[in-house]
C-alpha cells in the first residue's frame, strides 16, 4: 500500500469512466428513450471534497446521456467527455489542456474499454467488480463495487496520500 500511497501522492488529476464506476453498470432506458442511472451521493461527496483538496476531476465515458452532463455540472465537474469511443483522444487532449503529465493522473475504470488509457496513467485504478482484465492490470482496487462507494475509495484514498482526510473528515465535527 506504501507505493500506492507513493503513486497517489504524485496525482493532479483523476479522471472517472461513469457506467460500472460511478453507477453500478445499469442503464434504465424509459418508453420514452431516455436513459436513467444511478449515482451514488457518497460518491458526488467526496468528489467535491477531493476537487477541494486541489485535485482536478474529469470524466471519459464511451456513452452520451444528459444525466451526466446534470450530474457532473452539480458536481462542479468542468472536463466532461462523453461519447468517447477511443477514450486516448480525450485523454490526450485534457492533459494536453491542462498540462499534465501522464505520470500525475489517475484513472478509474472497469471494463477492458478502460484498459488503453490506464496504461498510460501514473495510477490505474480498477472498482472492486471490473473486468478480470482489469483488475490484473490495475495498480489498486477500490474495496467497494462500482456505483456502491468505489468512487469515495479512491477520493478518500488520494486525500489521504496528500495528507489531507483527516483534516477533512474532522471538518464535520466542528
Amino acid at each position: 500500500m506504501k507505493d500506492i500511497l507513493e503513486r497517489a501522492a504524485q496525482i493532479k488529476l483523476v479522471i472517472f469512466d461513469v457506467d460500472g464506476v460511478l453507477t453500478d453498470g445499469s442503464l434504465f432506458l424509459g418508453d420514452d428513450g431516455l436513459e436513467y442511472k444511478a449515482f451514488n451521493s457518497r460518491d458526488g461527496h467526496g468528489m467535491k471534497m477531493l476537487q477541494q483538496s486541489g485535485v482536478t476531476i474529469a470524466i471519459i465515458t464511451g456513452r452520451t446521456s444528459k444525466v451526466v452532463e446534470y450530474r457532473m455540472q452539480s458536481l462542479g465537474i468542468e472536463h466532461v467527455y462523453q461519447g468517447q469511443l477511443d477514450k486516448r483522444l480525450a485523454f490526450a487532449e485534457l492533459t494536453e489542456k491542462l498540462g499534465i503529465e501522464a505520470s500525475e493522473v489517475a484513472y478509474v475504470g472497469d471494463d477492458v474499454v478502460d484498459l488503453p488509457v490506464m496504461a498510460k496513467v501514473g495510477l490505474a485504478i480498477a472498482v472492486q467488480d471490473a473486468h478480470s482484465m482489469v483488475l490484473k492490470h490495475s495498480h489498486w482496487q477500490t474495496p467497494s463495487r462500482g456505483g456502491r462507494g468505489a468512487g469515495r475509495d479512491v477520493c478518500e484514498m488520494l486525500m489521504e496520500a496528500r495528507g489531507v482526510l483527516q483534516e477533512k473528515l474532522d471538518s464535520y465535527l466542528q
